[in-house]
């Protein structure tokens, strides 16, 4: 994620910020530019940016940003949508009959949000169901009622579906508990969610099916059987020999689906430690060292990614533990899980190079 300033006064903002909290102007992201831009408002419901990149451009909000406080994402004024690229991908939402569930909506967009920064920036930017009824992507945000069956987190035939019960910190902490997960967040279920979506566009039916079962198995066993087995017998014992997590042993997709959150978590990470021009010189040589010259997304060597990881991750966990808080990152990376990240990014890398020639 880059760094943002306001164009009125220079002060430092966020990615979820729609106000300066230092001069009050009104804050907009603009994901054609991934930028976050100041405006200030003309005749006719419509903003002026305070960028000079934009001069003598109009943009209105979302209106999910106008309306309900949900979204902080800006459209060109010419534009027929009313939603933002983002918005556009939301199929169904939670009813608002209650605070909680707008609170919920709120915080499931957000994270939505996050995912698709790091999609544009790799060139996977989603085509809308709306537009693309085969290819396309879609999200439904649904919860569980009374009565009625429960809803699962999943994707199926490009449409991402989550239990908005996933936004409430309480009832996520107790399911990872249950679930013996090192950690649960909305951005990981996205992120994972996603995988299912890519696997579709980038790997099925292309050259990299051969070498994606050596590395991860053959995709085509019974899904159904394989989730049975894995809710009734448990994962190996030695399971973190050869995947990132437990729950990438069910079946290769998940696996798969596991990995390539966890290259997009390494990806967004360093892509910030970038931008904040972090730096690790360790006072004594043994201990690993971290410069990051070249922007994430145009580093092609994944060799030199997962050395400014290493180093990252150390110093996270390491600074974590000093304020008594658990490691940001209890992972441990085998050398078949390297190798299958290593996978990830090839075929990312390989897309986004065909896409930008």
């Amino acid at each position: 994620m880059r760094t943002f300033h306001c164009d009125k006064c220079g002060q430092q903002v966020f990615f979820e910020n729609t106000r300066c909290e230092n001069c009050g102007g009104m804050l907009g992201y603009q994901p054609e530019h991934r930028a976050i831009s100041t405006f200030e408002p003309v005749e006719g419901g419509l903003w002026r940016s305070l960028n000079q990149a934009n001069e003598g451009m109009l943009y209105k909000q979302c209106r999910n940003y106008a309306e309900q406080d949900v979204c902080n994402w800006m459209l060109g004024a010419q534009e027929h949508s009313e939603l933002c690229a983002s918005c556009q991908l939301t199929h169904v939402i939670p009813a608002l009959t209650s605070p909680k569930n707008h609170l919920f909506w709120q915080r499931l967009e957000a994270a939505k949000r996050r995912l698709l920064y790091s999609l544009w920036d790799l060139q996977l930017q989603p085509t809308p169901k709306a537009d693309d009824p085969q290819q396309g992507l879609a999200f439904e945000f649904l919860e569980d009622l009374p009565n009625g069956p429960r809803v699962l987190t999943g994707h199926a035939n490009g449409v991402i579906t989550l239990n908005i019960a996933e936004a409430d910190p309480a009832t996520r902490e107790r399911v990872r508990e249950q679930m013996h997960e090192p950690y649960r967040t909305l951005l990981g279920h996205f992120r994972h969610e996603s995988g299912h979506y890519y696997f579709d566009r980038l790997i099925t039916g292309t050259p990299w099916e051969e070498k994606f079962r050596a590395l991860f198995g053959d995709e085509r066993q019974d899904y159904a059987e394989s989730l049975n087995r894995h809710y009734e017998q448990g994962p190996p014992a030695d399971w973190a020999l050869n995947y990132i997590s437990a729950y990438a042993t069910m079946h290769p997709w998940e696996d798969w689906a596991e990995t390539w959150a966890h290259f997009l978590h390494m990806f967004d990470t360093l892509d910030t430690a970038f931008a904040c021009g972090m730096m690790l010189k360790p006072r004594k040589p043994q201990e690993p060292e971290m410069a990051i010259t070249t922007p994430p997304t145009r580093n092609t060597a994944f060799d030199d990614m997962l050395s400014d990881w290493f180093a990252l991750s150390y110093v996270l966990n390491s600074l974590n533990r000093s304020v008594g808080m658990p490691d940001p990152y209890p992972f441990t990376l085998s050398t078949p899980v390297i190798d299958k990240l290593r996978f990830v990014h090839e075929v990312v890398f390989a897309y986004k190079q065909a896409a930008v020639a």
